[in-house]
C-alpha cells in the first residue's frame, strides 16, 4: 500500500471520529430548534444557526468534511468509506474509557465485527491500494450520482407523506450526501490539471447542491426521530453508495479469485453491518425526581 493511500485512510479514521461528534451537537441543536419546514428550507435551516450547539455541530461537521475530502483525493473510495464506516464504532470504545458512558453488549459486538471486516479488507487489496483511482467515465457517474440522488429525494418525499420517526429523512441525507461524496472522488481528479480552477467545475455545483440539500434534510431527520437510528441509516446508506461507487464508477480493481472477491464482499458488509449495529453512545439520561 502506497504512503498517500495510507494517509488517506488515517484521514478517513479523522473523518469518521469528527463526523459522529459533530452529529450528536447537531442533534442536541436541531431538537431545541424550529422545525424544518419543506416550503421555507431555507429560512428555516438558517434558524438553526441560532442554537449554540447546532453551530458547533455545523463547525466540526465542516472539519470533518475537510478531512474526507483530503481522504478522498488520497485513498480508493470504497477504502475510505469502510475506515469511516468502522471508524463510527471506534467512538463507542472511546467513550466508554475516556467520557465514562455505557457502552451495550450491541456496541462491543459492532466493535468486534469491525475488526474482522477490516481485517479482512486488508487481505483482499491485490494492488487496490497503490493509487486513488480517481479516473472515471462522465456517463456513469452521471447516472450513478443521479440515480441516487433521485432515491434520496424519493425517500425525503416519503418521509414527508406519513412517516415521522426521522428513518426515511436520514436515508435520504445519506444517499443524497453519497452522491455528493461520489462527485468529491471524481472532482479530484482534476486537482492536477486545474488546480483551485476545480471550484468552477461543474462538478463543484452539484456538490454544493447535493450537500446543502442533505444538510436540510438531516436537520429535520435529527428533529423528528431518535439520534441513534438516524444517525446509523444516515452513515449506512452514504457509506454503502459511496463504497458500491468504487468498482462501478472509478474502475477500482476486484479480486480475480471468486474466493477472494467473496471475502472482499464479505468484508465490506461487516463494515457497513457494524456501522448499523452499533449506534453512537448517548449518555445515560439521569432518574426523573418522583412527583411531589
Amino acid at each position: 500500500m502506497s504512503f498517500g493511500v495510507q494517509l488517506g485512510l488515517l484521514l478517513a479514521l479523522a473523518t469518521a471520529f469528527a463526523s459522529v461528534v459533530g452529529f450528536l451537537y447537531k442533534h442536541r441543536g436541531a431538537v431545541e430548534s424550529p422545525p424544518v419546514e419543506a416550503r421555507r428550507p431555507v429560512r428555516t435551516s438558517l434558524a438553526l444557526f441560532r442554537s449554540r450547539w447546532y453551530t458547533i455541530g455545523i463547525l466540526v461537521a465542516t472539519a470533518s468534511w475537510g478531512l474526507h475530502v483530503s481522504a478522498l483525493a488520497l485513498a480508493p473510495i470504497s477504502l475510505v468509506q469502510s475506515v469511516i464506516a468502522g471508524g463510527l464504532v471506534l467512538l463507542t470504545v472511546v467513550a466508554d474509557r475516556l467520557f465514562g458512558l455505557e457502552v451495550t453488549r450491541r456496541e462491543w459486538i459492532g466493535v468486534a465485527l469491525t475488526a474482522a471486516g477490516l481485517a479482512f479488507l486488508a487481505a483482499t487489496l491485490d494492488g487496490g491500494g497503490e493509487s486513488a483511482h480517481s479516473s472515471y467515465d462522465g456517463a456513469t457517474l452521471t447516472v450513478y450520482a443521479g440515480v441516487a440522488a433521485a432515491l434520496g429525494l424519493g425517500a425525503a418525499v416519503a418521509g414527508r407523506n406519513g412517516y415521522r420517526d426521522g428513518i426515511p429523512l436520514a436515508l435520504s441525507a445519506g444517499l443524497l450526501w453519497g452522491a455528493s461524496d461520489v462527485a468529491i472522488k471524481a472532482l479530484s481528479d482534476h486537482l492536477g490539471d486545474d488546480g483551485v480552477l476545480v471550484l468552477l467545475h461543474p462538478l463543484a455545483f452539484t456538490i454544493a447542491t447535493l450537500s446543502l440539500i442533505g444538510l436540510a434534510v438531516s436537520a429535520r431527520s435529527l428533529q423528528v426521530g431518535n439520534a441513534v437510528p438516524v444517525i446509523a441509516v444516515t452513515s449506512a446508506a452514504a457509506n454503502v453508495c459511496t463504497i458500491a461507487s468504487g468498482p462501478i464508477v472509478f474502475g477500482e480493481p476486484l479480486p480475480d479469485e471468486p474466493a477472494a472477491l467473496a471475502l472482499r464482499i464479505a468484508a465490506f458488509a461487516l463494515v457497513i453491518a457494524a456501522a448499523a449495529l452499533t449506534p453512537a453512545p448517548i449518555r445515560i439520561a439521569e432518574p426523573e425526581a418522583e412527583p411531589a
